[in-house]
């Protein structure tokens, strides 16, 4: 199961009227451990930052899956609540999972949230979809050699 920590790195960049401006932006970061996620956060942004750059937090956050769509160039967080019922009492029980989504728009995160949910036995309620500032998301780096873990 993926790990994936927040990482916000602050720098300059060039605007499209020439003028810079500092700016705080998020990326998501599939890692083990605080210290992975920077490094690894670091080690991908490298070559795309010209002058200095810092992360200015690193945070665990509570996403259970990502939906990819390699066409898209937004990220949306979609909170759906899946319902249980409870065997002693008969009572309906939800429990919320967020899914992150990419889309170009809220309709195709809607509809791509549908496809990835296909085949799911459950049943589900979406509670919110909401766009995220989120700008890239970085899967976790096998190791040459290494194989995949079981999902």
């Amino acid at each position: 199961m993926a790990n994936w920590f927040e990482c916000k790195v602050r720098y300059d960049k060039m605007m499209e009227n020439g003028l810079q401006k500092k700016v705080n932006e998020p990326y998501l970061v599939d890692a083990l451990s605080f210290t992975e996620a920077e490094a690894r956060i670091i080690e991908e942004q490298t070559p795309f930052i010209s002058g200095d750059f810092s992360i200015s937090a690193v945070k665990r956050t509570k996403i259970s899956e990502i939906f990819w769509d390699d066409s898209a160039d937004k990220w949306y967080l979609v909170k759906t609540n899946f319902i249980t019922i409870d065997e002693k009492t008969a009572a309906e029980k939800k429990s919320s999972t967020l899914i992150l989504v990419a889309a170009n728009d809220f309709r195709g995160a809607l509809d791509n949230f549908m496809e990835g949910m296909k085949g799911t036995m459950a049943d589900f309620e979406i509670a919110s979809i909401v766009e995220t500032p989120i700008m890239d998301v970085y899967k976790a780096k096998l190791q040459a050699g290494s194989k995949p873990a079981e999902q």
